[in-house]
């Protein structure tokens, strides 16, 4: 694993780079990834990996919008096997596999609990997951099993007892998604590539009808560059109409934006270490109860949205709604006091027509437009690997590029910890834990300046070098960012 002294992780190089392709003393960049969120990441990861030059842009901060507003979840999907979404589901599990491997400092195994009140669902229930495990393979967890009432009750001690026949436990992965992302980040400059946030993406460029390249614009301080690319990839998420249609006006939009909403509960409501899962709402999802950095994140919705925005706000039917099926399983009724927070994000589901969004497939679909403008969206983190290979593979196409294999199978990510190797001296309660390999380095700073080893709060765990770290290694510009 790089360490991070050794990458050009300055905003500065980064802008620098980009302005050197604009004037021609370096070469146009083979790819041009347009967005940093998990897909974009993603792709910029893969291609960078495979030996091409690449450029990642993002408008604002990476993850800003919809990869940092999950339920912290990288899971198979139960819901898909009930729908008989198999490909979808065995996809998924393979996908979460390599992640709790690649990514192992932050993807972890999440027990969750199913309380079961009606007799018929247990055995149900309990052939289903058994059939989830068998389909993870090699790449599985701990496996499924039924609890009696009394376990049930062990494992989540606030579920509601009334009606409570027995329950399911089954296992599936937890992660943190901004520091993923911003891993992600790290690994693309590591590999090799170009990261910049803060620079949208105003135009394209074209020459005989063929897209080489984009306006880009420097979001803070104005400048501006023409950039030649072989290939330019629209990962832009919920904004993925936009820039297609930068490159057709005429292009029907393929977007119909659905939003999560979750609320953050204090920990009494989830005391216990499983997660409780739902497996049917009014909506037709599924509800988790997980416990988070010693809180209980509920959620989520499936709000049809009309327009795609950066900051989404949570309508007060969706929280209304998450509030009353939560009282219908929790043996405390939490109330919109209890609620510490809400956060919401939009979906990049395909196509729908303004029907229901539960039932839109969350499968990711790629798109070449007849100017090559390559366009990925839809999915979700689980695969978002999976997502750049077939992304890269078919750019390589549309670039004119020598085919290269994809690695990222076996590719660790900035800050997993290696296998064999020494153990990291943090604890999974340590606030530097979830750096990885690179917690060694905060506690550099921490001691290089003792300002900088003291709590920020005395209420929360983060010390300032964390923030100094941010802003060093991260491209952090605001405090919203760190």
């Amino acid at each position: 694993m790089p360490d991070l002294s050794s990458l050009s992780l300055s905003r500065v190089n980064a802008l620098d780079a980009i302005r050197a392709s604009a004037t021609g003393s370096e070469p146009e960049w083979d790819f041009l990834v347009v967005g940093g969120g998990a897909t974009g990441l993603g792709a910029a990861v893969d291609a960078a990996s495979r030996g091409h030059r690449v450029l990642l842009v993002e408008q604002a901060d990476f993850a800003k919008a919809t990869s940092s507003r999950s339920t912290k979840l990288v899971h198979g999907g139960v819901r898909y096997l009930k729908q008989g979404n198999i490909s979808l589901v065995l996809e998924a599990l393979h996908e979460r596999g390599l992640l709790c491997r690649n990514a192992n400092h932050l993807v972890h195994a999440l027990s969750f609990v199913v309380p079961v009140y009606s007799w018929w669902e247990g055995p149900f229930l309990g052939i289903g997951l058994k059939v989830y495990d068998q389909m993870a393979g090699k790449l599985g967890l701990s496996p499924s099993r039924l609890l009696s009432k009394a376990e049930t009750l062990e494992k989540i001690p606030t579920v509601e007892p009334e009606g409570l026949q027995r329950g399911v436990i089954y296992y599936d992965g937890q992660f943190d998604d901004s520091r993923l992302a911003v891993n992600l980040m790290q690994t693309i400059v590591a590999q090799g590539g170009v990261a910049a946030n803060y620079v949208a993406c105003t135009g394209l460029l074209q020459r005989n009808g063929v897209i080489r390249g984009a306006r880009l614009r420097d979001e803070e301080s104005g400048e501006e560059w023409e950039v030649p690319a072989k290939c330019v990839i629209n990962a832009t998420g919920v904004f993925a109409d936009r820039l297609r249609q930068m490159d057709d006006p005429e292009a029907e939009a393929m977007i119909s934006p659905s939003q999560g909403v979750h609320l953050v509960l204090p920990k009494r409501f989830l005391p216990g270490e499983s997660a409780i899962m739902v497996p049917h709402t009014a909506d037709g999802r599924v509800l988790f109860a997980v416990p988070w950095h010693d809180v209980v994140v509920v959620g989520t919705t499936d709000t049809p949205r009309k327009e795609s925005r950066l900051e989404p706000r949570a309508l007060p039917e969706e929280i209304e709604f998450l509030l009353g099926h939560a009282a219908k399983y929790l043996s405390e009724d939490p109330t919109p006091a209890d609620v510490l927070s809400v956060f919401a994000g939009l979906r990049p589901l395909v196509g729908g027509g303004g029907g229901k969004t539960a039932a839109i497939s969350r499968d990711h679909t790629l798109l070449v437009s007849p100017s090559g403008l390559v366009t990925i969206t839809g999915g979700k983190w689980t695969t978002y690997r999976k997502m750049a290979q077939d992304t890269i593979d078919q750019a390589e196409l549309v670039a004119g590029l020598e085919r290269h294999p994809c690695v990222t199978e076996d590719l660790l990510l900035q800050g997993a910890l290696a296998e064999p190797g020494p153990p990291s001296t943090t604890t999974p309660e340590d606030p530097l834990a979830v750096y990885g390999s690179d917690a060694e380095v905060l506690k550099g700073l921490a001691q290089q300046d003792a300002a900088w080893g003291k709590k920020l709060s005395p209420d929360l765990p983060f010390l300032a070098a964390q923030v100094v770290h941010a802003a060093r290694t991260e491209m952090a510009r605001t405090v919203e960012d760190v």
